[in-house]
């Protein structure tokens, strides 16, 4: 609660996978009042954005603004672009499913919308314990952005800062999972394979689904994940 009694207002970023349904409903638990925010980005599907609209749902909070944001004239990774999505263990380094500036693109219009909402925070599911090394995901960028946000919005120089949390970032996915289920979030509703068939269906191949079918193995919680055969 706001020092007036108010809820706090927050956007949260949903991308309708596993780790942002988890922020979703940690975000709730804390009393806050969600706005969600999803990109139809030019991803290789829209099984995502599918995903995003029942977690919503799911949690009693309103349907996500969807925003409509084409990187595909960029291109640039294979979530993007005519590239092979690699299977788990092929790329060295920062992997081809990285999609440039994607975070930095995300926070800063959850940022805009922020002060539009009036909202005090922006939550997004970021981690660096479990992750394909993507550098958006780092507490080291998240801490820069937070300045940034609040020195370039009229929220921020007019004494209404917007804090960003992250509150995953340091755990695994066992732990992610654990946190989640002990909330109630119902998993099957999400969606996280980089490069599922037509009807949804993980691949089971990528980093993506190799960390999470993992994570649910190593926190003893069933994987309700679909894979295809």
């Amino acid at each position: 609660m706001s020092a007036t009694g108010e809820a706090i207002r927050a956007v949260v970023l949903l991308s309708g996978g596993l780790d942002s349904a988890t922020v979703l409903a940690l975000a709730r638990g804390e009393g806050r009042l969600c706005h969600c925010l999803c990109f139809d980005y030019g991803q290789r599907h829209r099984h995502e954005l599918q995903a995003a609209r029942r977690v919503a749902a799911a949690q009693g909070v309103e349907a996500p603004v969807e925003m409509p944001l084409n990187l595909r004239v960029f291109g640039g990774s294979a979530l993007t672009d005519d590239i092979e999505v690699p299977r788990a263990g092929e790329s060295e380094g920062i992997p081809v499913t990285y999609v440039p500036a994607r975070n930095l693109v995300f926070l800063s219009l959850a940022a805009a919308l922020a002060e539009v909402v009036d909202a005090a925070e922006i939550w997004i599911g970021v981690n660096a314990i479990d992750y394909s090394g993507y550098p958006d995901c780092r507490p080291a960028f998240i801490e820069a952005f937070e300045r940034a946000a609040n020195l370039a919005t009229r929220a921020g120089v007019c004494g209404r800062p917007v804090r960003v949390r992250a509150p995953l970032i340091a755990l695994s996915k066992a732990e992610i999972i654990r946190r989640g289920a002990a909330l109630g979030v119902d998993y099957a509703l999400t969606h996280s394979c980089y490069d599922p068939d037509e009807r949804g269906r993980a691949c089971g191949r990528c980093d993506s689904c190799v960390l999470r079918r993992r994570g649910f193995a190593e926190a003893g919680v069933p994987d309700p994940t679909v894979y295809a055969p």
